[in-house]
Order: structure tokens, then sequence, then C-alpha cells
């Protein structure tokens, strides 16, 4: 049996609105409480109601999630209930991979930032990093995607 089909709408739309889905889908599996499920589930559905979304993050940690559109990005803050909007224009990717100077590290041998030039408190750093050289595929497979994003 293939995917739903959605009615009505172009492959691109139905393509969004898998994503949106798939988004939902991860969010609801993290332990972040009820009110920031709400937020999510009210204040940022209703931003993502008509919304193309090209990929998207979800930090298990924070509950944070970012949000990559065709010409922007989003970054979804639910501890402080903001959301945070970021042109690509001004959207920057910087790699730090220590593997080769592991003395000097501090135990973290790759990271991936994606970062904005914008005024000092709306900045955006969205980041991951590996203590491990098993987790080093992951960490290229993000950067490898951003930067896809970042070049379209």
């Amino acid at each position: 049996m293939g995917p739903p089909i959605l009615t009505g709408m172009s492959n691109d739309e139905a393509l969004s609105q898998l994503r949106i889905q798939e988004y939902y889908d991860d969010l609801s599996k993290l332990d972040i409480p009820m009110a920031h499920s709400q937020w999510y589930n009210i204040d940022v559905a209703s931003l993502l109601n008509g919304t193309s979304i090209i990929g998207y993050e979800v930090d298990s940690d924070s509950g944070a999630s970012l949000l990559l559109l065709e010409k922007s990005a989003i970054l979804c803050c639910p501890n402080s209930g903001r959301i945070h909007h970021y042109p690509k224009n001004l959207i920057h990717c910087f790699v730090d991979d220590s593997r080769s100077d592991l003395k000097n590290c501090d135990g973290i041998i790759l990271k991936a930032e994606l970062f904005s030039i914008s005024p000092n408190e709306e900045q955006l750093s969205w980041e991951c990093c590996c203590r491990s050289e098993l987790d080093v595929p992951e960490i290229q497979r993000k950067v490898s995607s951003w930067l896809s994003w970042l070049n379209q």
C-alpha cells in the first residue's frame, strides 16, 4: 500500500503536509511539559498553516525545534514561548572538526552550528556536536542537509 492520497493538493503541497505531520510526530515523542505541547499545538500550528517546510530538527533535551523554510528558518523555543524568524541570507554554517587534535578538543571531536548575523538578542545558534567517532556520520548528515538547504 502506498502513501496516503491527499486530494486537491499538488505533490509539493502534499509533501509539505507530510513533513509537517512528521514534525508533529517527532514533537509528540518528546518528554516535555504539557504547556509546551499545547504551545506547539496552538501557537506553532497556527504559524505553520499554509507553510512549506523543507526540513526540520528537534532538540530532545530542550524541546526546541528548527524549521527550514524556502527563504528562512524558524526557531521555536517552548521554554520562553518565543518563535524566532531568520532570513536565510543571514544564516551561515560553521564546522569545527577536532579529530586531528584530540588533546585540545575538550572531548568534543566534531561540532557544527547554524548561526545568524543579526541583533544580539535575536541571534540563531543551532548546534550539534559529538564526542564519539560513531556519531560523526550523523553530524555530517546534518551538516550536509544544512548546506543543501543554504545553497538552494
